[in-house]
């Protein structure tokens, strides 16, 4: 299988999805262009630990490994549960590492162990926060069984977060189906501050309460410095509703106001709120590959984006399902997943 990574948003997830179901289906993999229309090309460091990650727990063989390559070959064999440890060694996503190796490991006959050292927060990745609260409850509902909890939160630039994901033998998942969001049962809005000042926090929670009319009692500040390492700080919007809880980040970074990064989350949340749908624009990425590897599902999402448009292009080269996206009268999109895998 030759697979061009710049077709598309030309970014990491080709290279995530491709190394998981070539695992998944035991096919050799040419990856050529690695993340051509990214600013840096070629594979960074935690491009590279998912590489050798996807190598390691399906016993495969590499080559071009190394960083700033832009062409990369793998020969898989199938995935091996086990104990594993992977270490970013900066602030790179431990979750994009996760994400190319957990669907091999869900399918696999025994039970795994991983530990991840990283980025628990940092943009342009799904945050620590998300899979726990969005993801992962909507995936041990179509039948897996995994549990991720956060030791350590490590912040860019320092990183040094960590993670421990247990994931049970699944053997199969179930198809899912999420059309309608269902009342919203709880709001709540976190400002986590590491080694910053509180005000930063306090300011971020005042942004979001002005934006979307929510009270004193969904507003939280946390600054409980022991579990943080270095500094950084987020905001996290939590949205459960009936059938699905959705989670928006906004990312504090130097030289942008608090007001700044808490007005992007409410902007996102609000989005979502008025659209009436259940499922966010990031989750829609998340759950394709889920359903495709169950042979069927649908959600009702906001306009799909690239992103969701070229993972489901990558989808369609490994496995025989059907990925339709139709747009609805509201302006929202339908996405149906069909065919055995």
């Amino acid at each position: 299988m030759v697979i061009d990574g710049s077709q598309g948003e030309g970014g990491g997830q080709i290279l995530r999805t491709s190394l998981a179901l070539a695992i998944i289906t035991n096919q050799p993999l040419r990856i050529e262009r690695i993340r051509a229309k990214r600013d840096k090309p070629g594979l960074r460091r935690q491009h590279l630990v998912a590489v050798r990650a996807a190598a390691d727990i399906s016993g495969g063989k590499l080559t071009g490994d190394e960083v700033g390559s832009r062409e990369l070959e793998f020969q898989p064999q199938a995935a091996r549960p086990g104990r594993y440890h992977f270490d970013i060694g900066s602030a790179g996503s431990t979750t994009l590492v996760l994400q190319t190796i957990l669907p091999p490991l869900l399918l696999a006959e025994g039970h795994s162990t991983i530990e991840l050292t990283g980025g628990t927060h940092n943009p342009f990745a799904p945050p620590a926060d998300f899979l726990q609260q969005a993801f992962l409850p909507l995936l041990n509902r179509m039948g897996a069984k995994v549990s991720f909890d956060v030791e350590r939160f490590g912040f860019y630039p320092a990183g040094g977060g960590k993670v421990h994901i247990e994931i049970a033998a699944t053997g199969s998942l179930t198809p899912l189906r999420l059309v309608e969001r269902g009342e919203i049962r709880r709001r709540l809005c976190r400002a986590i501050v590491a080694n910053l000042p509180q005000h930063i926090g306090r300011r971020e929670l005042a942004t979001v309460a002005a934006a979307l009319d929510w009270p004193e009692e969904c507003l939280e500040l946390r600054k409980d410095e022991g579990c943080f390492v270095g500094v950084g700080n987020v905001v996290n919007l939590e949205i459960e509703s009936e059938h699905v809880t959705e989670v928006f980040t906004g990312f504090g970074r130097r030289g942008v106001a608090a007001e700044k990064v808490a007005g992007e989350a409410a902007a996102e949340a609000k989005r979502y709120l008025d659209a009436g749908v259940p499922v966010g624009e990031h989750l829609a990425d998340q759950l394709l590959l889920p359903l495709a590897l169950a042979g069927g599902g649908e959600y009702v999402t906001l306009p799909p984006s690239s992103h969701l448009r070229t993972n489901a292009d990558i989808i369609r080269r490994f496995l025989n399902v059907r990925i339709g996206m139709d747009e609805l009268p509201t302006g929202n999109w339908r996405i149906v997943v069909e065919g055995r895998t």
